[in-house]
């Protein structure tokens, strides 16, 4: 979660899962984003597969909160997934707006 200044308010955990899926609750990440007084926030997850490519749930996702965070005031400046063989921004690969 970032400032106006896009500096650092808060690293925060949402979730943990399993080796094939964790849940994700778009509401508790913009009520965070919210009770952090957020004006911006970059997401990240990993791959354990080790791809780094997106899955269909993953844009979905992103679109979702994307729509979302702007209504509530928020930018979503990225998502980015970590793997094992490298990394993928869905801004770079035109999800995000």
């Amino acid at each position: 979660y970032l400032n106006q200044k896009n500096e650092l308010i808060a690293d925060v955990l949402q979730q943990t899962g399993t080796v094939n899926h964790t849940p994700v609750y778009p509401r508790e990440i913009l009520h965070k984003g919210l009770e952090l007084g957020a004006t911006a926030m970059i997401l990240l997850h990993n791959h354990p597969s080790g791809d780094p490519k997106p899955s269909e749930d993953d844009i979905t996702l992103t679109m979702e909160i994307e729509r979302l965070a702007q209504g509530l005031g928020i930018h979503l400046h990225d998502h980015v997934i970590i793997a094992k063989s490298g990394h993928s921004s869905l801004r770079s690969l035109g999800v995000l707006d």
